[in-house]
């Protein structure tokens, strides 16, 4: 028998200390996240001018139109910017998890053996650790439409004969790279992508490096190929992560503001066809000349509720399908046995 001594160590447990590890986050998020979560369902409620309680009118406002002219103006702009959302998001989410996927699979090749991986994963890596205010800068230098000064990108299209120069008066036929609806879209999703795959590419790697090496040495024996091994043990045993990874892009594209704000010519004025839900929500909260915080409100709390949705249906799709057969089929023999111990009196045999 364990002594006394034995049994009082054994109880000790250590769970004080992670709850302290992770006691600054919940400080950090009471004081300064938590009240403006309150206060922005609070002025979805409540009117833009007078702050007083108003119900679902602004919701009304935004979804149905309801209210006049200028109500219907507010429903449409917040629906161009939500398809604009969309838009930017699976165009920068479809390219960057092609590419996060056969870079992840290949770096994780056993028989391939790449010299300088890790340089080449830290590189592919930087781009996330940039700001995005730095990259907007970036991309504006190079797809300047200045007649005069154009971008860097527009002067090498003239140096390889697609935009025109005409050298007496020194002037290009700029495409129009900033307010051209596709140019511009074009290159946001490429901001995008560029910044974000290689962060995917790390995660999905780490979860390909988690499935166990057996089940691929297995498949080797077997004669599979490497598509069938990508098809039969890769995908299906990746759906958690890609799971996570499909939830985590879409909170982030259906949020997605800096790159298409600071992406303008006009410092006054955003490009419309850019314009996503959190540039909507910015320019009605921050509107200097009338304020509409009511609005600002409502459309982010039903920016929330679209985010929950979409989430909820992602999970429900990418979930694993054994695991919930086996669970059935373990509750259901639980069941029998409790029904067959009662037909014994309860007692088992």
């Amino acid at each position: 028998m364990a002594s006394a001594a034995q049994r009082r160590i054994k109880s000790i447990s250590y769970a004080k200390y992670g709850y302290l590890f992770i006691l600054p986050f919940f400080i950090v998020y009471f004081f300064f996240q938590l009240w403006p979560l309150i206060n922005t369902f609070i002025l979805s409620f409540t009117d833009n001018k007078t702050g007083e309680l108003i119900g679902f009118d602004n919701y009304k406002t935004i979804l149905a139109g309801a209210g006049g002219r200028a109500a219907r103006n507010v429903s449409k702009s917040f629906y161009q910017s939500f398809g604009n959302t969309v838009l930017l998001w699976c165009g920068n989410f479809i390219p960057q998890i092609a590419l996060s996927l056969s870079l992840a699979v290949w770096f994780t090749e056993a028989n391939l053996k790449i010299p300088g991986k890790g340089f080449f994963k830290i590189v592919m890596y930087l781009p996330n650790i940039i700001t995005a205010a730095s990259v907007a800068v970036l991309f504006l230098q190079l797809c300047g439409e200045a007649v005069n000064t154009p971008g860097s990108l527009n002067l090498l299209l003239s140096k390889i004969g697609i935009v025109k120069h005409d050298t007496v008066s020194d002037k290009y036929d700029t495409i129009k790279f900033i307010t051209g609806t596709a140019q511009a879209r074009g290159v946001v999703m490429f901001i995008q992508t560029w910044m974000w795959f290689g962060n995917t590419m790390i995660m999905l790697m780490s979860g390909i490096q988690g499935i166990n090496p057996s089940l691929f040495e297995a498949a080797s024996i077997d004669g599979a190929t490497s598509g069938q091994v990508f098809r039969k043990i890769t995908l299906p045993l990746l759906s958690p992560i890609m799971a996570y990874t499909l939830v985590t892009s879409m909170i982030g594209g259906l949020q997605m503001f800096d790159i298409p704000y600071l992406y303008h010519k006009d410092p006054n004025k955003v490009n419309t066809d850019l314009k996503t839900v959190a540039v909507y929500i910015y320019e009605y909260f921050h509107d200097q000349t009338d304020p509409k915080m009511g609005y600002a409100g409502a459309a982010s709390v039903i920016l929330f509720i679209i985010t929950l949705i979409l989430g909820c249906i992602a999970f429900y799709l990418t979930r694993d399908k054994d695991e919930i057969a086996k669970k059935k089929q373990r509750k259901k023999a639980a069941q029998q046995l409790k029904q067959q111990n009662k037909q014994f009196g309860g007692l088992s045999l």
